[in-house]
């Protein structure tokens, strides 16, 4: 019997994609291999690569004008990609500091040039998203954690940062809405939050930010060598791609991103409403950016936290434990989670808040 898992990430994947992937895991589409086994050079992979990216273009609407690269390292390593091939005129970025993670991308890029702060709010636990309509004229891009996994917060608005490229951190709210891409000079992911399993990272980037690395830059950092070999510089992680383009199948076939925004947000509001009217939780993300896929809550007292996730756990809803770095509860809903799983957690929440508050 399968559970609710509320996890931050690796996450719980839609059911139909993980029975697929079981049914062809020993043989895929008649080759009497598993995808695991397969060349990436072969031309069975090479069809499996080239869907992947096709579905993903028509889901997010990816103008022709920009790259679509499959990589390897997790978001953290992009935290070193961007600056050392987009820090490269001025030698300065714009960093908005609204989490952990956009903290950690802009000390890292400290490393390779200036870094500015427009906007931090960390003043209040990272509890808002600020907002932001001046950036520094000679910055060569500015840099925003789109989605914060940890504070459950998001952002509702997009930076107008004019000539200068937005670079955006989307890890854990990419494909849970549409976006426009063309806003963005670079959109990087990492999958194992609501796109796949761990192990792949999608970057996303417009072409005329390719080919400027500065000396020195290692290979496996450089865009530009990613683009010209088709994410096969090395060997890829072949069996994330192939799981994450079975995402993007399930995605198309079950509405696509417009869809998946009306699905995300019944299921955030029904659990927000809910900790809205408690006397028991409390959320901790103000209301006008609260995240569609993190939703972070607290009861004020870690011993009654520690013990709701104890008596949630044994009722089958696992990884509702917050962060280390902040406590409380965190319900992570990203688009495998089906509104029953919400529906259910609501339900209990109310009898447990009933008997215990």
């Amino acid at each position: 019997m399968r559970i609710y898992n509320f996890s931050a990430g690796p996450s719980m994947l839609p059911l139909s994609v993980l029975e697929r992937a079981a049914a062809e895991m020993t043989d895929y589409n008649g080759s009497g291999m598993s995808v695991m086994e397969m060349s990436h050079r072969s031309p069975v992979y090479q069809a499996i690569i080239d869907k992947a990216e096709a579905d993903l273009r028509k889901l997010m609407n990816i103008p022709e004008n920009y790259k679509v690269l499959f990589l390897q390292g997790g978001a953290t390593t992009q935290f070193s990609a961007v600056p050392l091939n987009l820090m490269n005129k001025n030698r300065k970025a714009d960093y908005i500091v609204s989490g952990q993670f956009s903290k950690k991308a802009a000390d890292e890029a400290a490393k390779f040039g200036e870094v500015n702060i427009p906007a931090s709010s960390k003043d209040r636990n990272f509890a808002y998203i600020p907002h932001v309509t001046e950036f520094s004229p000679d910055a060569d891009y500015v840099h925003i954690c789109w989605n914060n996994t940890i504070f459950g917060t998001t952002y509702n608005y997009t930076p107008a940062t004019g000539d200068i490229p937005l670079v955006a951190d989307m890890s854990s709210g990419i494909l849970s809405r549409p976006v426009d891409v063309s806003k963005y000079g670079v959109i990087y992911a990492g999958a194992q939050k609501n796109m796949g399993p761990a192990g792949m990272t999608l970057v996303i980037i417009r072409e005329d930010l390719i080919g400027n690395a500065r000396e020195g830059t290692p290979v496996m950092l450089d865009y530009k060598v990613q683009a010209e070999n088709g994410s096969m510089y090395n060997t890829p992680p072949t069996y994330a791609i192939y799981i994450a383009g079975l995402v993007y199948e399930w995605l198309l076939q079950t509405g696509g991103l417009e869809e998946r925004e009306r699905i995300n947000m019944q299921k955030a509001a029904l659990l927000y409403d809910y900790l809205d009217s408690s006397k028991l939780f409390r959320p901790t993300a103000d209301r006008e950016c609260r995240s569609l896929m993190n939703v972070c809550f607290v009861t004020g007292d870690p011993e009654k936290d520690k013990a709701f996730c104890s008596a949630a756990a044994k009722a089958g809803f696992v990884n509702l434990k917050g962060h280390r770095s902040v406590g409380g509860m965190r319900a992570s809903i990203y688009n495998a989670m089906p509104a029953e799983g919400v529906e259910k957690l609501v339900e209990f929440m109310k009898a447990y808040e009933k008997e215990n508050g």
